[in-house]
């Protein structure tokens, strides 16, 4: 077994950390928060890991995190997958273009004014999908809202 790793808290890190517990944040920075507080409280790292069934392992990732990047090292990074290649005001732009032509449009018609006017480039496949999660598919009147709304 290696060294003990100890961490030690201001007044003002213990009570920032204290507060972490009743602020709007994700659970797992809350349960991070909370394992700095009992290591500088004096709970050895098996402790903690059996109190929170974590590995101990992932208890010493963040108390080194901890020491490394303070409370930003609280928070997770930004994640490893393919980052959305449109914004809400594309969407929000297609929309509208099927509530206000009278024509009626496809999906890769969709993707073809959408690259057009937005240079944005979607998949057909992908842009159905968007759209409908968000429940505006197709340029039928009432089809832009929500089809279970519509009588």
């Amino acid at each position: 077994m290696g060294a003990r790793i100890r961490v030690f808290l201001t007044r003002e890190q213990d009570k920032t950390l204290l507060n972490l517990r009743t602020a709007d944040v994700p659970q797992k920075v809350k349960d991070r928060a909370e394992i700095i507080r009992l290591n500088a409280h004096g709970w050895y790292v098996e402790k903690i890991a059996a109190h929170f069934n974590w590995t101990a392992q992932t208890v010493r990732e963040v108390l080194h995190k901890w020491r490394k990047l303070g409370l930003e090292g609280l928070w997770e990074l930004g994640g490893r997958g393919g980052k959305t290649k449109y914004t809400e005001e594309d969407i929000v732009f297609l929309e509208e273009c099927l509530k206000n032509e009278p024509r009626t449009y496809n999906s890769l018609q969709l993707t073809q004014k959408l690259e057009s006017d937005r240079n944005v480039k979607l998949s057909a496949d992908r842009l159905r999908r968007v759209l409908k999660k968000r429940g505006s598919y197709g340029s039928e009147s009432g089809r832009v809202i929500k089809e279970n709304k519509t009588l």
